[in-house]
């Protein structure tokens, strides 16, 4: 009997998990090789679509316990964690700004600001989300900004490519000030705590610049090729904005400044000390209320991606599997035997190590784990610390391939438009852009300032 398409697709993830497994037994012991055998099964799933997105990202609940890589409540409290309650608030004021359509008046706005072509506004998309980005979350900006995406065009290419150019854009513009991303503040607390030479606030900001424009044009350049500079068939409209749309602006307005006026730039300014997701959540939930009367729960629940959360706890349980099997503090000891390789090989290592490492994980906990490592490492072999754990620290941004690698892509794959092949496609050019630009830049331009 020839098994259905759908069975091929599971059968082929099971039998890579079971191969991925039996390969590392050489290396990793059996809990960290059923762990890396158990990712290999979730990525070919997310990949292949051999099972829906939303149940593939709950199998770790059954997998992990059932091969005692971490137990129940350890997973399962990872699908509660804070940057969740974050994307649920966030996506609440998306559905708002959708629904009374104020996303048609800001996309008319940036109309008449940029070229109005398919190139054009792929390129206008990733800077704005890039510039947002340095000083909002990125999981924040992408979800301002994705209504906007959906609404510019009709034509299916061309809506995958600008919700790539909002989520890579938050991506590379979030390393561009120290409070911009969590693994940038991570550093300077890591830098603080070894007593190191904290990098000040705008010397931060000048040396990341060049990096942070370069892949702008390198990600405006790669989403935007063939395209031929198409024309958009869209025609802004110069109607004033109603009653609903102004109060949801304000309370955007409001939400931004208030995210700005949160967040601590040191040493200037400590912020406010409030939880960004509660903030998130909070605008959110406002926008129920009769004062506003935007959102019904009856109504607007079928518009919450509840698929995309689960990703994100899948994401979250893989990065707690990781740390707690010890499997990333494995993979970094082999660090140490790297560095007798030239200064230009070893960032090259580093950043492809952190890079393609942060696709399967969280960033912020994999750079909490490697950074110690790399300062200890670094230490004892008498090399500059602090331009590695830059490279490091930057490359835990720059994973572009895997929809639980950063907020951004997560929130890109719930609009509906991108598939994970397509973002594996594209993200897979822009590690490897991303890793040799970051090490060309730390090579020719950090390293003479921080030595």
């Amino acid at each position: 009997m020839e098994l259905n398409p759908q069975a091929k697709k599971i059968g082929i993830a099971v039998v890579f998990g079971l191969l991925v497994f039996w390969l590392s037994l050489l290396t990793f012991n059996n809990t960290q090789a059923a762990l890396l055998g158990v990712i290999t099964l979730l990525v070919i799933l997310w990949t292949n679509e051999g099972l829906p997105l939303a149940v593939v990202s709950l199998l770790p609940i059954i997998l992990f316990p059932a091969l005692s890589i971490i137990d129940t409540t350890a997973t399962t409290s990872n699908y509660a964690h804070p940057i969740i309650f974050l994307f649920l608030g966030g996506f609440l004021i998306a559905i708002a700004v959708e629904k009374c359509g104020l996303h048609t008046w800001i996309a008319d706005k940036m109309m008449q600001i940029f070229p109005n072509t398919g190139r054009g506004i792929i390129f206008s998309l990733v800077i704005t989300s890039g510039l947002l980005s340095s000083v909002l979350s990125n999981t924040t900006t992408t979800l301002l900004l994705i209504s906007i995406a959906l609404y510019l065009s009709s034509d299916p290419a061309l809506k995958m490519r600008f919700i790539l150019a909002i989520a890579y854009g938050a991506s590379v513009g979030g390393i561009m000030t120290p409070i911009g991303t969590p693994p940038n503040l991570i550093l300077m607390g890591i830098m603080q705590e070894k007593g190191m030479a904290v990098i000040p606030f705008f010397q931060w900001m000048w040396m990341v610049a060049p990096l942070s424009f370069a892949m702008f044009m390198l990600v405006g350049l790669v989403l935007s090729f063939g395209l031929n500079d198409i024309k958009m068939n869209h025609t802004p409209q110069e109607s004033p904005l109603s009653e609903r749309q102004r109060k949801l602006l304000y309370l955007i307005g409001g939400l931004v400044l208030l995210l700005v006026v949160n967040a601590p730039i040191q040493p200037f300014w400590n912020g406010l000390g409030l939880s960004e997701p509660g903030i998130l959540l909070g605008a959110g939930l406002l926008l129920f209320t009769p004062f506003f009367n935007h959102l019904d729960w009856m109504q607007d629940k079928v518009k919450i991606p509840f698929r995309i959360m689960f990703l994100f706890g899948a994401g979250f349980s893989i990065a707690k599997a990781f740390s707690d099997t010890g499997l990333a503090a494995e993979i970094a000891a082999y660090l140490i035997d790297l560095t007798t390789l030239p200064t230009i090989l070893l960032l090259l290592v580093i950043a492809a190590i952190i890079t393609f490492t942060t696709e399967i994980t969280s960033n912020t906990a994999l750079i909490s784990i490697m950074l110690p490592v790399i300062y200890a490492v670094t230490e004892q072999t008498g090399i500059n610390p602090t331009l590695f754990m830059m490279v490091a620290t930057v490359c835990a941004s720059y994973a572009f391939m895997l929809p639980i690698a950063t907020p951004p892509n997560a929130i890109a794959m719930s609009s509906g438009e991108v598939d994970v092949k397509t973002m594996i496609k594209y993200g897979f050019v822009l590690n490897l852009l991303g890793i040799s630009l970051v090490t060309l830049v730390a090579l020719l331009f950090w390293h003479p300032v921080l030595s």
